[in-house]
């Protein structure tokens, strides 16, 4: 029979390091409510007690992944082997980025500290895992997701607070790596999704990251280009239709138990709502802004869902535990 430390312990080996997606949802969520704030004129506060908590978040879970790489270094090097857990590796960096732009208008010294190491660490992290999938033996059709989107198509958000902090050509450099593998990875998966047996069901919220490229891709687009354009509408409006696909699914998602990998419905519906604002600030239709509320609303859903999922799970040991 296990002692409370050394379940505790037990615990903080298999603590995964998918946690950190949850502090994408909740500066996606930040970023969101900020917008609005500049925008429409939103109570102001409810962005700014976000990004704390989202700070906060980002602080506790980087504390633990630290602890347990010390204390578990080989459990962290067989994550960062895995061909599924790797792409989740990126959540972390990913998260830096997004933190950076959730600090933006708040605090420019730490969003700008934030930025830099994200991009820095996460240029590495795309290197790291690009060379995994070319050389490591053993990587298979059924081994991949939408999660592999995390680690390469996530540079695309980088121009977000990269093109304040380091100007265009930087942004430029970024976008271009996530935009040329989002099309690159998206065809390899839409294949894999026909012609192959089906995502078991822990993976199977991951398909709400086809949502995330091209949406954070026109936010990060606008920033670069500084206006709307044709491109810009190719990117928005394919977020849109792949949103109505989503949607379609929603019954099969509403039966699956619920997973760590629920929060990927968080930051795909948070960049879709962001950047349904932006297009209403841009065209100024107003069917636009009224989509805009219906997702905000939305979104605080998902997220408010998922805290509670998360803490319930945490509470009844259904989260850290070895796989079955």
């Amino acid at each position: 029979m296990n002692t409370p430390t050394a379940a505790s312990h037990n615990r903080l080996q298999h603590f995964p390091v998918a946690f950190f997606s949850s502090v994408m949802g909740l500066a996606g969520l930040a970023m969101a409510l900020q917008q609005g704030e500049a925008i429409l004129g939103l109570p102001r506060g409810g962005g700014y007690v976000v990004t704390i908590v989202s700070l906060i978040v980002f602080a506790l879970l980087a504390v633990l992944y630290v602890m347990k790489a010390f204390r578990y270094p080989e459990a962290v090097a067989q994550e960062w082997r895995h061909p599924v857990k790797m792409s989740f590796g990126a959540t972390i960096t990913v998260s830096l980025l997004l933190l950076a732009g959730a600090t933006l208008g708040l605090w420019p010294t730490l969003s700008y500290v934030l930025w830099l190491v994200g991009a820095a660490l996460h240029l590495l992290v795309t290197l790291y895992v690009l060379n995994a999938w070319i050389y490591k033996p053993g990587f298979e059709i059924t081994h991949i997701s939408p999660a592999w989107f995390i680690p390469v198509v996530g540079n695309i958000v980088a121009p977000i607070a990269g093109v304040t902090h380091a100007g265009p050509e930087t942004g430029w450099f970024f976008f271009s790596i996530g935009l040329v593998f989002w099309l690159v990875l998206f065809t390899i998966i839409v294949y894999r999704m026909i012609f192959h047996q089906p995502m078991p069901e822990r993976l199977l919220p991951t398909f709400f990251i086809l949502l995330a490229p091209p949406a954070a891709g026109f936010i990060a687009y606008l920033k670069l280009s500084g206006a709307l354009d044709g491109f810009g509408r190719v990117l928005f409006h394919t977020a849109a239709f792949i949103a109505m696909l989503l949607a379609l699914q929603l019954p099969r998602f509403a039966r699956l138990k619920f997973f760590l990998s629920w929060w990927a419905y968080s930051f795909p519906l948070a960049a879709l709502t962001i950047a349904t604002l932006l297009m209403f600030h841009a065209t100024g239709v107003g069917f636009f802004k009224i989509v805009y509320y219906l997702l905000l609303a939305l979104l605080c859903g998902v997220i408010a869902l998922l805290l509670t999922l998360t803490a319930r799970a945490i509470a009844h040991n259904e989260i850290c535990t070895p796989e079955q």
